[in-house]
């Protein structure tokens, strides 16, 4: 999973490129893997890639909440994601800051505060219309 690389998180939305399967996970026989991501990505041309998942991270979007052994369901025909973490779960971590939080959030009167996420096209709000 590649997060926080959305229009807020990196700044700008850039491309990521050619993400390679992991040297540990290559060694033990894994020739594919899904990846998932608020970026945009290129020479990915292998395997089940889902991306522009809005809202990013950054701007406390579901990959935030995600960490190392939780497990995901994707349905692609259903076009969901669900992080199978309990809810209790999630509230408890968010209440004691065990579950990071994005590194780089909009802050009030930054213009990242004002980038619309990548479902409404990594524009700034004022220039979108009404």
């Amino acid at each position: 999973m590649l997060r926080n690389a959305g229009p807020v998180g990196a700044p700008g939305m850039p491309e990521a490129g050619a993400l390679p399967i992991p040297k540990k996970l290559g060694a033990k026989g894994l020739t594919d893997m899904v990846r998932i991501s608020d970026a945009r990505m290129s020479g990915t041309a292998f395997g089940t890639v889902v991306l522009h998942v809005t809202p990013e991270a950054s701007a406390g979007g579901p990959l935030a909440l995600v960490r190392d052994g939780d497990r995901i369901r994707l349905d692609a025909t259903a076009r969901r994601i669900d992080l199978l973490v309990e809810d209790a779960e999630l509230a408890a971590d968010a209440r004691s800051g065990s579950r990071p939080r994005s590194r780089r959030a909009a802050t009030a009167g930054s213009m990242s505060s004002r980038v619309t996420q990548a479902d409404k096209g990594c524009d700034f709000d004022f220039l979108t219309g009404t």
